[in-house]
């Protein structure tokens, strides 16, 4: 069995895909990075990066400049094929898997007997059998390990991400890692791999219970969410401090409630629960709950800055904050961002966004462009501040700063 991986391709260099690239060629292995965007190809080769992320700068310096680290447009032959696509969900709360499958269409012609596939993408249950079938399609030529486990032609496992953004290259290390395989020589193989770089324990299981292991653990951290976003709705109608409240409550030896806040964002924690939904709806009632009280928070917020807008005869608001978590520039499924757009375009009033980790915001909302501004200008124009992000920016401010404004705080910065 092969177990030395002289070249490994990377196919989607984004939050997870190039900070994972970049990690495995700090170890001395030669890394082909693939990606759609001729930025971020571009960007990369010039060792930079595209995103934030601490410290990954210097890491792809380090491995562009070894030649450690490639970035290219299109794949080429390589031993292991990891994928790190997005796996966002279509109309209806459907899970959307063409990304996955454009890239195992892209990789399938550079195959050769002995590759390993590693799906990193969390993905519905069952989306690692489904790689095997549409291989199977595409290299008739190749034994799959869905059709024979013992003379598999190529392997292929699900070894979901489970980090931290602003934390990616520490956890990439240090986590416990799940491999899944479709079969236990495919789990064999990856757990090579993974063993080059994880200092974490790596934990072999079959590939659907790996992609159930992830869809659980977010399903997890979205319920016990949702519990502390209802409990500030519920203290906003009782007129309770919520902060103060869990405060007290968590000094009790065994309850641990977490921060409300305007609702849930990333692209993991509010997508992932959709696909166990999905898979089993008549089952999944109360992470479907969950689901809808996180994603119902938004429209609390809107709610609650429109009364307070109704104050002033033209109300200036200031949004702080678009990114999804603190310190990061990431706004997928950003329930920040998703209010300062409806603020907008619902002409509540003059609305001023603030991002402090972007420079400008992506092209969708190019429309929006001009209303991203500085905090130093929203604290100097707004009546009405409406915390959604705690950046390090904002935590920063005093009392002072704000005495002479509404303050609209959904993440507990002044108490």
């Amino acid at each position: 069995m092969k177990q030395e991986f002289s070249k490994v391709s990377v196919i989607g260099l984004g939050y997870i895909g190039l900070p994972t690239a970049a990690v495995i060629a700090s170890r001395g292995v030669q890394v082909h990075g693939v990606d759609v965007s001729e930025h971020a190809v571009r960007t990369i080769n010039q060792g930079k990066i595209h995103i934030v992320e601490p410290d990954l700068d210097m890491l792809v310096q380090a491995a562009v400049s070894t030649g450690k680290l490639k970035a290219a447009l299109k794949p080429e032959q390589a031993d292991v094929f990891m994928i790190a696509v997005p796996t966002p969900f279509q109309d209806g709360k459907k899970p959307d898997l063409s990304y996955i499958e454009a890239a195992i269409q892209a990789i399938a012609p550079y195959l050769e007997k002995g590759n390993l596939i590693i799906l990193e993408s969390t993905s519905p249950v069952g989306t690692t059998e489904q790689i095997a079938r549409w291989l199977a399609e595409l290299r008739p030529d190749l034994t799959l390990p869905h059709q024979d486990p013992e003379l598999a032609d190529i392997f292929i496992a699900h070894c979901p991400e489970r980090v931290l953004p602003g934390r990616v290259l520490q956890e990439l290390v240090s986590n416990d890692r799940i491999i899944g395989g479709i079969s236990p020589r495919c789990a064999q193989q990856a757990m090579a791999l993974y063993q080059l770089f994880v200092r974490g324990e790596c934990l072999m299981t079959d590939a659907r219970t790996a992609e159930m292991a992830k869809l659980t653990e977010n399903s997890f951290r979205d319920v016990n969410i949702a519990f502390a976003n209802e409990l500030s709705m519920v203290c906003d109608h009782l007129k309770i401090n919520v902060w103060e409240l869990i405060q007290l409550a968590n000094r009790h030896p065994r309850v641990n409630i977490l921060n409300p806040g305007p609702g849930v964002g990333g692209h993991c924690i509010a997508v992932d629960p959709w696909f166990i939904v999905d898979s089993a709806p008549e089952q999944a009632k109360m992470i479907r709950l969950a689901r809808e009280i996180n994603d119902a928070k938004p429209q609390y917020v809107i709610e609650r800055v429109k009364k307070a807008a109704d104050e002033f005869k033209r109300p200036v608001i200031a949004c702080l904050g678009l990114a999804f978590k603190a310190d990061i520039d990431d706004l997928r499924e950003s329930p920040a961002l998703d209010i300062a757009k409806q603020l907008s375009e619902q002409g509540v009033g003059d609305v001023l966004w603030v991002e402090p980790n972007i420079h400008q915001l992506p092209e969708k909302y190019q429309a929006h462009q001009q209303r991203l501004v500085s905090l130093h200008e929203a604290l100097e124009r707004a009546h009405i501040l409406v915390v959604l992000v705690d950046h390090k920016q904002f935590k920063s401010l005093k009392p002072g700063d704000v005495a002479a404004k509404v303050v609209i705080d959904t993440r507990g910065l002044f108490g």
